[in-house]
């Protein structure tokens, strides 16, 4: 088997690496999740000339909590440093920044792709299509090394409907390994639902929504909580020891403890609760 995604640097950010691209391409609104209005294309107010974040430290009590959920899956310094080979967006003229800006975001969505291909390939009740995905992968990496112009005119989503097929397989395999009928709730409206100590094993999560979700205790072992909404859902004391395709954003956005078991793909966000 292939190994976690938590052991390749590539699929994790390096804001080190990168031109704070994050920073200035993606748009956002006054909202919960950030303090003010941005544009896209427009650099974030707390971005430094360095391209450093002026205000990381205290980014959640200054209502920037938007900024620490976001995770590019190692696209920033793919366009940075491969892309464009190290030329970053101030060095050019305002079409040269644009291009980047309009890369960022397809880049973002070959390195999430990746992300959940690599997971997928760790998976040992995934092993039927194992090929399937290496080749998917492959595939993948190399839309990845495309030129600027290329890659702005990629379509991302059709692409992402193909490995979806496969990711989908892999589900079913890796939920039927629980040895009993699960539970189908894909695509679910659960906000706010009580789901306390619940047991969903092998359960498919996948785009449910599950905003203010009280999960504390449940079993979420083995399920698929693909693309699911964690955002201020309780995970205390949770078990998602073996669940399959959780993210950093899902677990950043979500609220635990030092008793929520996580799976090895991801790690604990400083700002739960001790």
């Amino acid at each position: 088997m292939d190994t976690a995604p938590a052991d390749r640097p590539e699929l994790r950010a390096d804001c080190g690496r990168c031109f704070a691209l994050c920073c200035v391409a993606l748009p956002f609104a006054a909202s919960a999740d950030f303090a003010v209005d941005k544009a896209a294309g427009t650099p974030c107010r707390n971005l430094r000339d360095d391209f450093r974040c002026g205000v990381h430290t205290e980014l959640r009590p200054r209502g920037f909590s938007g900024c620490t959920v976001f995770d590019c899956f190692g696209a920033g310094q793919q366009v940075s440093q491969v892309t464009f080979g190290g030329q970053d967006w101030r060095s050019g003229d305002r079409e040269h920044a644009r291009r980047m800006f309009d890369v960022f975001p397809v880049m973002r969505g070959l390195h999430e792709l990746l992300w959940y291909l690599t997971e997928a390939l760790t998976l040992p009740a995934a092993r039927p299509v194992h090929a399937d995905l290496r080749r998917m992968r492959e595939k993948t990496e190399g839309l990845t090394l495309r030129t600027p112009d290329e890659l702005r005119a990629l379509d991302v989503d059709a692409h992402r409907q193909e490995v979806n097929v496969l990711l989908l397989r892999t589900s079913e395999l890796v939920r039927a390994s629980v040895g009993r009928r699960t539970k189908d709730r894909r695509g679910a409206d659960l906000i706010g639902a009580r789901l306390k100590g619940a047991d969903l094993r092998g359960a498919s999560l996948r785009g449910a929504c599950l905003i203010a979700a009280d999960l504390t205790g449940a079993d979420l072992r083995h399920a698929d909580l693909t693309g699911a909404d964690l955002r201020d859902a309780n995970l205390t004391d949770a078990d998602l020891t073996d669940a399959v395709f959780v993210t950093q954003p899902q677990i950043n956005a979500a609220r635990g403890t030092a008793g929520t078991r996580l799976p090895a793909t991801v790690t604990r966000p400083g700002h739960w609760t001790a």
